[in-house]
């Protein structure tokens, strides 16, 4: 058993894992996790946790192949792997529905871009492009920001080229905030036309959203002017850089 208390927000999130997993009890998944996360049972520690993990720990139980590799992902077991760490990172209920997501149709705002932030919490850059939660996907002008979208990136975990599918579910974004990336992610970042930005202290997302929406207002620099669609021409000469 864990040397330290479970906090009551931990327990919660483990006893309404453990009810989506048919055949599991709570004392098998906090006995899983223990194992899993070093007996180390925290909010941040159970962001940790991934669908394989689960898998590893209980696939016996749901007679999944021991060679399973995330072909699968539309299976009702692998679903309910899913929605258990879904819970157990905080996403489920009362993390997702506080998000202040607006209406968006294509239109709404002229003269926009599309920007994806990484995050496991809130409207925060916090995470890391391989690893965070979800991306929070915002709509910028130089006059507007709209919350417009949160994308789950849990089922990362299942595939084979994990960077791959994360690129997919921000390819409509030109512009990507993140904490940290990796080289071999940067390039598939880049490959799919998406600029990414690194803010290594990270922050209210929408703050940070701000300064480039004061710069869209002033003086985008230039991989910022091409997006937003200014002239090669222009794009130099109406740049000032800041010190």
């Amino acid at each position: 058993m864990t040397t330290q208390p479970i906090s009551n927000e931990v327990a919660l999130r483990i006893a309404l894992a453990a009810k989506v997993l048919p055949n599991v009890s709570v004392r098998d998944l906090i006995e899983a996790l223990q194992t899993n996360l070093d007996d180390d049972l925290t909010e941040e520690s159970l962001s940790n946790i991934t669908v394989t993990h689960l898998k590893r720990s209980f696939g016996n139980i749901y007679e999944v192949d021991s060679e399973w590799e995330g072909e699968d992902a539309d299976n009702q077991d692998i679903a309910d792997f899913k929605e258990a760490v879904r819970i157990l990172w905080g996403e489920t209920g009362y993390c997702e529905e506080s998000l202040p997501i607006e209406p968006y149709q294509e239109g709404d705002m002229p003269n926009s871009i599309r920007i994806a932030v990484a995050s496991n919490t809130g409207e925060q850059l916090d995470g890391h492009f391989g690893s965070c939660h979800r991306y929070l996907i915002y709509q910028l002008s130089a006059e507007e920001i709209k919350l417009i979208d949160a994308r789950s990136a849990i089922e990362a975990d299942l595939q084979e080229d994990k960077n791959g599918f994360r690129v997919d579910l921000i390819k409509d974004c030109p512009v990507l905030y993140v904490v940290s990336i990796g080289g071999p992610a940067a390039a598939k970042v880049i490959q799919a036309y998406i600029y990414p930005m690194k803010v290594e202290q990270g922050g209210s997302a929408r703050e940070i959203l701000a300064d480039l929406q004061k710069a869209i207002r002033t003086s985008p620099p230039p991989w910022l002017a091409k997006i937003l669609g200014v002239g090669a021409d222009k794009r130099v000469k109406n740049y000032t850089a800041v010190n």
